[in-house]
This record gives structure tokens, sequence and C-alpha cells, in this order.
């Protein structure tokens, strides 16, 4: 099983004001370290960046935020090409999607992942064989 990991979910793991949803984001991400089962984007590591330097109350060093960006290259990130462009207009069409969000559907499915991440969307939506998956409602080890 591949999980794609969506932004909210890194931030979370670097948010103190959200010490519930940090220790719940921590633990997916552990779980996924060590199943070698996670994928991102490179819009997920451009919002996550962005959003740990700049809109945290406590905000994260730069050099840490990029240590973390560079960790997660392991994870094979997705880059966005006119193809993923395109299936994402198609999603945002098909499912009534914010761009942004059938963006990320976009690139989930590219990446072969089968589950995504995110707090972001309806918890057990099915989107063409891609599994919502709201890591604040499940355990990691309920995959």
């Amino acid at each position: 099983m591949t999980v794609f990991v969506d932004t909210n979910v890194l931030v979370y793991s670097r948010d103190a004001t959200e010490p519930n949803k940090r220790a719940r984001a921590i633990a997916w991400l552990q779980a996924l370290w060590r199943s070698g089962s996670g994928r991102v984007s490179f819009q997920v590591l451009q919002e996550y960046y962005v959003t740990v330097t700049t809109k945290l109350r406590a905000l994260m060093p730069r050099a840490d935020a990029r240590a973390d960006v560079r960790d997660l290259l392991a994870w094979r990130p997705i880059g966005i090409d006119e193809r993923i462009l395109a299936d994402a207009w198609e999603v945002q069409d098909r499912f009534r999607l914010s761009f942004w969000d059938a963006l990320i559907v976009a690139s989930a499915q590219a990446s072969g992942s089968d589950r995504l991440l995110t707090e972001d969307l309806s918890d057990g939506q099915a989107l063409d064989g891609l599994i919502v998956v709201d890591p604040f409602r499940h355990e990691p080890g309920s995959l």
C-alpha cells in the first residue's frame, strides 16, 4: 500500500499549538517512514516549506524546514506536468473539488498511491480508486 501525504499532515507534525494533531501526524509519518510507503508531490513540499517558515505561530527555522524537505525527497516527489494538470482539471470537474485539492488528488493518483492522507477531504471518499483517510480519525495501523 502506498500513502500520499497532504501538506496539512506534514505541517501538523511541526505545529506545537495543536498537540493532539501533532502527535497523530508524527505517528503517521513515523509509520510511513518505517514501511517506506509514503509519497508526496513537489506542491506539497513547497506548501509545507512556506507554511512552517512563514505562517505558524512558532516559526520553524528555514534550515530545519529545508532539512525536512531534503529528507522527504526520499519519497520520490511527483512533479506537476501537463498530464497531471489535465488530470487535475478532470478531477476538479468530476468531483467538484477546489483546484488545489484536485491537484493533490491527481498527483496522488500519478504516484500510484491507493490512500490519500488528508483532513481536507471527506474521510472514506473514493476518488477513482484513491481512498481518502483522515489521519486524525484513524490510527496508522488501521490501514
